[in-house]
C-alpha cells in the first residue's frame, strides 16, 4: 500500500503543551497525585453571568449554522472592545471570528503564506507557530533572544534576518512562554523596519488584559502608521477564563485579507459554535469586574511562584511581566542523572516527584521548562518544593 500519510502530515509534530497535559490527566486518573505546572489556561470558573448567556441562547434556539465569519452581535462587540479599551476602530466586516485564536493564526497563514515565503518569529516562541507556518508551506526564520537581555530581540538582528522572501514578523506580547512584554521603544523599532521593509506585523495579544506591576498595554496597531500593515489575534480565553469555548479573532483593515481567511474558514470549520459567540458577546459587553479580580490573583500567584524560585539554588527565571508562564533555566542540572535537555528534565520531574511542566525545547529553548501559575497557592509551593527535591537528589 502507498504511504497514506502527506509529508506535512508526517513531519508535523503534537503540540507539547497538550502532550503534558494529558499525560498528567492520565496519572491523576489513576490516583497518582500530580502537581500540574503545565496548562495554559486559567483554573477558574468561566464567570457566572457568561455562562448564564450561553444557557439562554440555548434556551432560545439558537444552536444553527451563523455566519462564517461570526455573528454579527459578535464582531459589533469585538470592534466596540477595540475602540473602548485602545482607541482602535475597525468595523465588523474587517474582523473574522474563529474557532479559538490558534485557529485564527492558521487561517491566516493560510492565506497570507506561500510556499518559500518566510516570517520572522522570536524565540522562545509558543510551540505552535512554526508549525503552523510549515503546514502553510512557509519557512519559519527564528531569531534567538537572550535570557540576559529578558528575551527582548535586537532589533539589529531582526533586520539581518529580513529577506526578499520575507512577508511578516510575528509578535507575541506578554509572551508565551516567558511572560516578557515587549519595550515600547522595540516595538517602535520593529515598525520602523515594517515600514522599511513593506511587511505585515502579525501580533497576537491574547494576554492583553494580564499584566502586572502597574504595566499598561499599547496594541501594535496604535503605533503611527501601523494600523494598516498590523493584523491583531485575539480571543477570551485568557481574559475570561473560556478556554473550552473555543473563540478567537482578526482584525485588519487590509479586507481582503480577511476575506481570503473566511474563505479558508468556510471551507473547513465554517461558524464558530453559536452558543460560545453568544457567551462572549456577553464576556465583551457585560461587567468587566471579574476580568480584574482574576488579573489581581495572577499577580499574587506570579509573586510567590518568583519568591520561590528566588530561594530555589540552581535556578532562575526571568520575571513575568504578564500570562501566567515562568520559563525556568534548568541548565545548572543539566549532564547529571541522563538528564541533557528539557524534555529529559520534564521527564525526570514528572517521574521522580510527580511534577508535570512544559519541557522548553518546543518553545525554542532547551534550557527551560515553563510552569504555569494558573493554579492555587498551595499547588505552588507543593510543586515548587517537589523540584526542589528532585534537584537536590541530582546530587
Amino acid at each position: 500500500m502507498k504511504s497514506l500519510l502527506s509529508q506535512r502530515a508526517a513531519h508535523l509534530k503534537p503540540s507539547a503543551t497538550l502532550a503534558i497535559s494529558t499525560k498528567a490527566s492520565e496519572l491523576k486518573s489513576q490516583g497518582v497525585d500530580v502537581v500540574g505546572f503545565g496548562a495554559g489556561e486559567p483554573d477558574f470558573p468561566t464567570p457566572a453571568h457568561i455562562r448564564e448567556a450561553a444557557k439562554k441562547s440555548l434556551d432560545r434556539g439558537e444552536t444553527f449554522y451563523t455566519p462564517v465569519a461570526g455573528t454579527p452581535q459578535l464582531r459589533k462587540a469585538i470592534a466596540a472592545r477595540f475602540l473602548v479599551d485602545y482607541g482602535l476602530e475597525y468595523k465588523p466586516e474587517q474582523i473574522l471570528v474563529s474557532c479559538g485564536a490558534k485557529h485564527s493564526l492558521y487561517n491566516l497563514f493560510h492565506a497570507l503564506l506561500e510556499e518559500g515565503d518566510e516570517m520572522i518569529i522570536f524565540a522562545p516562541y509558543w510551540v505552535s507557530y512554526p508549525e503552523m507556518m510549515e503546514l502553510a508551506g512557509a519557512k519559519p526564520v527564528i531569531v534567538e533572544t537572550s535570557e540576559d537581555d529578558r528575551f527582548v530581540p535586537d532589533p539589529g538582528r531582526v533586520e539581518s534576518s529580513i529577506t526578499s522572501r520575507t512577508k511578516a514578523i510575528l509578535l507575541n506580547s506578554p509572551s508565551n512562554p516567558t511572560g516578557v512584554l515587549y519595550p515600547q521603544s522595540l516595538l517602535e523599532e520593529l515598525a520602523k523596519l515594517a515600514e522599511k521593509h513593506d511587511l505585515l506585523v502579525i501580533s497576537d495579544e491574547i494576554y492583553d488584559k494580564l499584566l502586572y506591576d502597574g504595566l499598561k498595554f499599547a496594541p501594535f496597531a496604535t503605533l503611527p502608521g501601523m494600523k494598516e500593515r498590523t493584523v491583531t489575534v485575539n480571543g477570551p480565553s485568557k481574559t475570561y477564563a473560556m478556554t473550552g469555548f473555543r473563540i478567537g479573532w482578526l482584525a485588519s483593515t487590509q479586507l481582503a485579507l480577511v476575506k481570503a481567511a473566511t474563505n479558508i474558514q468556510s471551507q473547513s470549520t465554517s461558524n464558530p459554535t453559536s452558543t460560545a459567540q453568544a457567551a462572549a458577546v456577553e464576556a465583551l459587553n457585560g461587567p468587566q469586574d471579574e476580568v480584574e479580580r482574576m488579573r489581581a490573583i495572577f499577580e499574587k500567584r506570579r509573586d510567590l511562584i518568583m519568591a520561590e524560585i528566588d530561594k530555589s539554588e540552581g535556578m532562575f527565571s526571568v520575571r513575568p511581566d504578564g500570562a501566567f508562564y515562568a520559563f525556568l533555566n534548568m541548565t545548572q542540572f543539566y549532564g547529571k542523572k541522563g538528564i541533557s535537555d528539557s524534555a529529559t528534565m520534564a521527564q525526570y520531574l514528572l517521574e521522580s516527584r510527580n511534577v508535570a511542566c512544559v519541557p522548553g525545547g518546543p518553545f525554542g529553548s532547551e534550557d527551560h521548562v515553563r510552569l504555569s501559575f494558573a493554579t492555587g497557592e498551595e499547588t505552588i509551593r507543593k510543586g515548587m518544593e517537589r523540584i526542589r527535591e528532585a534537584c537536590q537528589a541530582l546530587g
